[in-house]
């Protein structure tokens, strides 16, 4: 009998839900359901830089999109279903009480932000971030080490903190605290109890300064020297994690009779959503893979020998296990990537909006990225002399930093708007090679690029101009769901189908659907723009 898997990932708008065989990796159905509170904008403040999910808008959006998806499936899909596994943005983090319950889920806390999860984006958390790091620099074991070693505004302890300090009533109310992509399978599985439920190695190693070389997470005295409300934290958390590979647990009979499922079905420790779909992308040490979105999130593994005591500093983590059992994940990103591009545009049509009424403004918005695309196509990189930093997010790696802001230097009157708009395409890129050159200047050696996500498969512009930035080829996946698809990967390994993960990537890959190739002719003049973009980032450092 055929067995199918269900990869469910959580993005920053939406939850999708993919059905795929075991056997094959053919996607048989899928469902992407829009978080209905997100939508709305609630419990958001974008001048503030907050940015906090309600645990319903989860939870709704699982229960719909795996149900479509099944109203998809092939008759009796549903009874070959053996596994599942759950992938979320990260670190999106919420306090929680003693069952494990989200705030938000309790009494005169449903409409509190601070009871929320706090997205991966929320930059509210600077202060304590930057506490954080003075701290580990004078600590007598620096815990930051394994994390690039600068501790970011978007990670757990910042944010619970942040959040700590900021709400009294939450305070009380607070005992622990859970990671998105842990909650979820803790959920389906019935037991979300902060002191027994199943922790990612990929969010604790990656987030949460979790290391074996300290057995765990720090000691309770670093916690309690940054800030008293932290103390007693750590023994209500965890020592042990897991890589997602291995089983949280059953589905709940109460889970199983609302999917319609089966009891029967395993459900995978979670992970981030960039570490599965980079397992979806057939990851392999050499492979540099760039889920490329609002912003990006860059993966490599590397073997434990090939690595050995070597630190990389300024990325987002090395953690062994993280994204494939064995080997060690390297982690690093941008901030912002598909943002900017959504900022200009958010820019560009405010007269439309305000000034035009009717379905021709918005059918002139709907086309606006890709006449920009199309015509900063034709715009010479020598011409404009416009350059463009790319941190208006603030800066992931190389080097944390969420203070930065992005800058357009060297504007004049004669600048058009699809100038500016490659100016803004080329900085990301510029992001992007940076990144590129703190692995390779660590020794870690990049064979080849890959892309996923809507703007790899979706914006040729974009593409071309990073192959030729980075004087690579990009290779993009043939799937508009990797990350899910490397979740479903996960869920047949924790479910028994495969022995390894290495052996369902193998089974269940797409493979590529094209290859961006570098114009070897403009490799010099991005050389220039490349030192120009460095010398504006180390004046506004």
């Amino acid at each position: 009998m055929k067995r199918y898997a269900i990869g469910l990932d959580y993005g920053t708008d939406s939850c999708r839900a993919v059905l795929v065989d075991t056997a094959s990796g053919e996607e048989l159905a899928s469902s992407v359901q829009f978080y209905p509170r997100w939508a709305e904008g609630r419990y958001c403040d974008p001048s503030r830089n907050r940015y906090r999910q309600h645990p319903l808008d989860y939870v709704d959006t699982l229960e719909a999109a795996v149900k479509e998806t099944l109203a998809k499936a092939p008759a009796g899909a549903a009874e070959r279903v053996v596994g599942m596994a759950i992938d979320t943005t990260g670190s999106t983090p919420a306090l929680t009480d003693e069952r494990g319950f989200p705030l938000a889920l309790l009494p005169g806390l449903e409409e509190n932000p601070n009871a929320m999860f706090v997205l991966w984006k929320d930059h509210t958390a600077v202060t304590e971030a930057a506490e954080i790091n003075a701290l580990a620099r004078t600590w007598e074991r620096d815990y930051t080490a394994y994390e690039g070693g600068i501790y970011s505004s978007e990670w757990v302890w910042a944010k619970m903190l942040h959040v700590l300090r900021a709400d009294e009533q939450v305070r009380r109310a607070a005992y622990s605290w859970v990671e998105h992509c842990d909650w979820i399978p803790a959920l389906l599985s019935g037991d979300t109890r902060p002191g027994s439920l199943r922790r990612s190695r990929c969010a604790a190693g990656h987030k949460a300064m979790w290391h074996a070389d300290w057995g765990g997470l720090p000691p309770e005295a670093f916690f309690a020297r940054l800030d008293p409300l932290l103390a007693g934290f750590r023994g209500r958390l965890f020592t042990e994690t897991f890589p997602a590979d291995q089983p949280a647990g059953r589905l709940s009979p109460e889970w199983a009779a609302r999917l319609g499922l089966s009891t029967g079905v395993t459900v995978a420790v979670g992970a981030f959503d960039c570490h599965m779909g980079a397992v979806g992308a057939q990851v392999e040490p050499g492979a540099f893979v760039r889920v490329i979105g609002t912003s990006t999130c860059d993966i490599m593994v590397a073997p434990r020998e090939e690595i050995g005591n070597r630190l990389i500093p300024g990325i987002c983590g090395q953690v062994d296990g993280s994204v494939i059992p064995g080997m060690i994940g390297l982690e690093a990103g941008q901030s912002g990537f598909g943002d900017i591009y959504a900022w200009f545009k958010r820019v560009l049509e405010w007269p439309l909006r305000h000034l035009v009424a009717g379905g021709d403004a918005e059918e002139a918005i709907h086309r606006l990225i890709p006449a920009l695309s199309a015509e900063a196509a034709k715009v010479s990189p020598t011409e404009s002399g416009v350059v463009a930093t790319d941190w208006m997010n603030g800066r992931r790696t190389p080097d944390a930093n969420q203070l930065l802001t992005g800058t357009i230097a060297g504007l004049t009157l004669g600048s058009t708007a699809p100038a500016i708009f490659r100016a803004l395409v080329e900085a990301t890129a510029f992001g992007s090679r940076a990144i590129v050159e703190r692995f390779t200047e660590n020794g870690i050696e990049i064979k080849e690029v890959i892309g996923i996500g809507g703007i790899a498969r979706k914006s040729p512009f974009v593409m071309q101009t990073l192959a030729d930035v980075l004087g690579m080829p990009i290779k993009v996946l043939k799937s508009d769901q990797a990350c899910a698809l490397g979740a479903s990967m996960f869920a047949a390994t924790a479910a028994g189908v495969y022995a390894s993960v290495l052996d369902a990537q193998r089974a269940m890959s797409p493979g590529f659907e094209r290859v961006y190739h570098p114009d070897a002719a403009l490799r010099e003049v991005y050389d220039k723009l490349y030192l120009k973009y460095r010398d504006i980032g180390n004046v506004l450092h």
